[in-house]
This record gives C-alpha cells, sequence and structure tokens, in this order.
C-alpha cells in the first residue's frame, strides 16, 4: 500500500492550535529531500469531500449525521486521493483524519465510542497514519488564537472552552492508546522551536 518508503503524515490538535504554518513547513522539509508530496485536509481532499466539508462546518445536523458524513467524506478521500497516491511512492500529508472524529465527536460531542469504532473498522479496516503530529495547548490559548484569526468562525470554532476542553483530553488519550504513531508537540511555543521538534523527527526517517 505504502510504495517505495512512502509515508501518510497527519496534523491534529484543537482549533487555533497553529498546524497551518508547520505542515507547510513538513512539505518543504520532504520536498527539499526529494520526496514526492500531496498536502491535503479533513474533511475535503476532494470535490465530493469540499462540499460535505461546507456542510459539516456550517450546517446544524444530529451527531450522528455529522459523524457519517465525515466518514462518507473520508471514504471517498482515501479512495481517490489517500491510498493511489501511497501507491505510487508519493507522500501524504493531511491537516487532521480519524483522530479528529474521535476527538471532536466522540470527545467533544458525546457520540457512542462503538459507532466511532465500528465506523473506523468498516471506512479503514487496519490502516492508519505512519507519524501524527499532535499539537497539543490549553484550549484558552487555542480560543484566543481563535478569535484573532477569523472574523467568521465556523460552528466548531464557536464552541466554547468546556467544548474544547473535551476534545483535548480526547487527543491525548488517543495519543496514549498509540504512542508509538503520535508525536505529542507543545503548541504553546513560538514556531520556530515547533519547526525544530518537526525537523528532528524528519530527520529519523531517512537515516
Amino acid at each position: 500500500m505504502r510504495a517505495g518508503g512512502a509515508k501518510f503524515i497527519t496534523f491534529e490538535g484543537i482549533d487555533g492550535a497553529g498546524k497551518s504554518s508547520q505542515i507547510e513547513f513538513l512539505v518543504r522539509q520532504l520536498v527539499e529531500r526529494g520526496c514526492s508530496v500531496i498536502q491535503t485536509r479533513e474533511p475535503g481532499g476532494t470535490p465530493l469531500g469540499e462540499r460535505l466539508r461546507d456542510l459539516v462546518l456550517h450546517e446544524a445536523m444530529d451527531l450522528e449525521t455529522e459523524a457519517l458524513l465525515m466518514f462518507a467524506a473520508r471514504r471517498e478521500h482515501l479512495a481517490q486521493r489517500i491510498l493511489p497516491a501511497l501507491a505510487a511512492g508519493q507522500w501524504v500529508v493531511s491537516d487532521r483524519f480519524t483522530d479528529a472524529t474521535y476527538a471532536y465527536q466522540v470527545g467533544g460531542r458525546g457520540l457512542a465510542e462503538d459507532r466511532f469504532r465500528a465506523l473506523e473498522a468498516w471506512v479503514h479496516p487496519g490502516f492508519q497514519p505512519d507519524v501524527t503530529f499532535l499539537f497539543d495547548l490549553p484550549a484558552e490559548v487555542a480560543a484566543g488564537r481563535v478569535a484573532q484569526g477569523t472574523d467568521r468562525p465556523d460552528r466548531f470554532e464557536r464552541e466554547q472552552a468546556e467544548f474544547f476542553e473535551r476534545v483535548r483530553a480526547a487527543y491525548l488519550r488517543r495519543a496514549t492508546a498509540d504512542g508509538q504513531r503520535f508525536r505529542i508537540i507543545g503548541a504553546d511555543r513560538n514556531r520556530e522551536a515547533i519547526a525544530a521538534d518537526i525537523e528532528a523527527e524528519v530527520g529519523t526517517w531517512f537515516r
């Protein structure tokens, strides 16, 4: 499934954690090392996925509808972009994947975990990212960043601090359960320090 040493790398964290600039940094690092890289995001990543993204971010809906749409977008993303790219030897760097659904829908909103597990096992059985960078910081710090960064927040960004504390706690539970895959990044530091952590991790992939 992953040809020529290509990896599937994901970035996770609560809204305002500062992932975007570091995703760009990682992509540059990989390209400089001669890798062919696809950069993508969830929900989204395909024309259908982007349409579903707009619904999920802006339309009120039942919790289980929300989770189903997330996994529908993910299945299309896997079929149309992620799996073909890895099979062709391309690296894939994604802003969010299934860990986000666990954190936001299970942790934040209270989706039954057995429902989540069933969808995960159906949509991508046995398939997970090779490495996940989890950007961790207090919810109040993230909320301040979101408030400064957008004047049109989506319905997730409009949630209260308690919601994001639950999301953060769920992310950390997921990371504890799969410690080999996760790299927890202290996201309340400056960009240079975070980039140095990522660069050091990348160096281990090419030894």
